[in-house]
């Protein structure tokens, strides 16, 4: 993925920089230093070692400090990170302090089961609307929404403030229906269509496609096996696993 560079460092604020300069790497990374942290919050844990801190994330130490450099967090020698100011500067560099309104297009297999799931609240974001094309879908409640019209999507938008669209659409539709997220104002889509979007600049886009994923997986099964059949029948020495985040 390219180091594509977002912001600039005009100063701080109670501790936060204003805006920093983070690379893309870094920004996909911030989420899981921020799990790994509210799990030790909720332990109890008051101050974190950037080596348990990286454990917990699955990263290695001296990429995770030179990453919370970034936020100008460099912890406190013999002591670690506090464990609520970092919590705080992440989410405040994520903007989940806003609980973010987002809708979801879509509501097949995967739609259904992301409409249903209770994790996005305490993740700060708000799933405000649900949208299908399917006149048999429309009026269906779903984890207290009710399913609405595609067609009704520009005015829900407006009316909501909904800034981030979620596509669990088939392929062939995905780019229709971007194209309505993006005329009712949406500049932020996370697609599980498979396929490539075209939108306008100014509009992000993360794509999550499972079949990728897995396609990766069977590589990484593949390299194992031809290791493991090495001239002589030695076995190769043992590696550690990697860890990436779906979708980076």
């Amino acid at each position: 993925m390219s180091q594509q560079r977002h912001g600039s460092t005009p100063g701080e604020t109670d501790g936060v920089p204003a805006f920093p300069d983070l690379p893309e790497a870094t920004i996909a990374r911030l989420p899981e230093y921020l799990r790994a942290l509210h799990h030790l919050a909720e332990t109890g844990a008051e101050t974190v070692s950037s080596e348990g801190l990286a454990a917990a994330a699955g990263v290695n130490s001296a990429k995770l400090r030179k990453d919370l450099s970034h936020l100008g967090s460099y912890g406190t020698r013999g002591v670690g990170y506090d464990v609520a100011l970092l919590v705080y500067q992440i989410e405040y560099i994520l903007g989940l302090d806003k609980n973010r309104a987002v809708c979801l297009v879509g509501v097949g297999n995967l739609g259904h089961a992301l409409a249903g799931y209770a994790g996005f609240a305490s993740r700060g974001f708000r799933v405000v609307a649900l949208f299908d094309a399917d006149e048999r879908k429309v009026g269906e409640e779903i984890n207290g929404l009710i399913v609405q019209h595609i067609d009704d999507l520009q005015r829900i938008a407006a009316e909501e403030s909904i800034a981030i669209g979620v596509i669990a659409t088939p392929p062939g539709t995905a780019q229709l229906v971007a194209d309505a997220l993006i005329a009712a104002g949406v500049t932020s889509i996370l697609n599980f269509a498979p396929g490539v979007l075209s939108v306008p600049s100014n509009v992000d886009v993360r794509k999550v496609d499972l079949a990728i994923e897995l396609q990766i997986l069977s590589f990484h099964e593949h390299r194992k096996a031809s290791l493991t059949a090495l001239p002589g029948g030695r076995s190769a020495p043992a590696e550690s696993g990697n860890q990436e985040a779906v979708g980076s």
